[in-house]
């Protein structure tokens, strides 16, 4: 797959890489300089918590988890 540099020396991964990995805009990657002519692009890992307030925030109101019974793991 080929890409461009912009003038501001920004390369762009094509939409279906980014879609194939869920990347989204704002993440970060390091660039490492493996030889003449040839690099190595990694995705950094985001912090653990990353995304955590928003996935909260869309939770459902209260009361619409209900218990389950179930057995115990005790004998296990």
């Amino acid at each position: 797959m080929r890409t461009t540099i912009s003038t501001k020396g920004q390369i762009v991964l094509p939409a279906e890489l980014r879609a194939a990995d869920g990347i989204q805009a704002g993440e970060e990657f390091e660039v490492d300089r493996l030889g003449p002519d040839e690099y190595r692009l990694t995705r950094l890992t985001p912090p653990p918590n990353r995304g955590l307030v928003e996935w909260l925030r869309s939770c459902p109101e209260d009361g619409w988890f209900v218990e389950i019974e179930s057995e115990s793991t005790d004998s296990l």
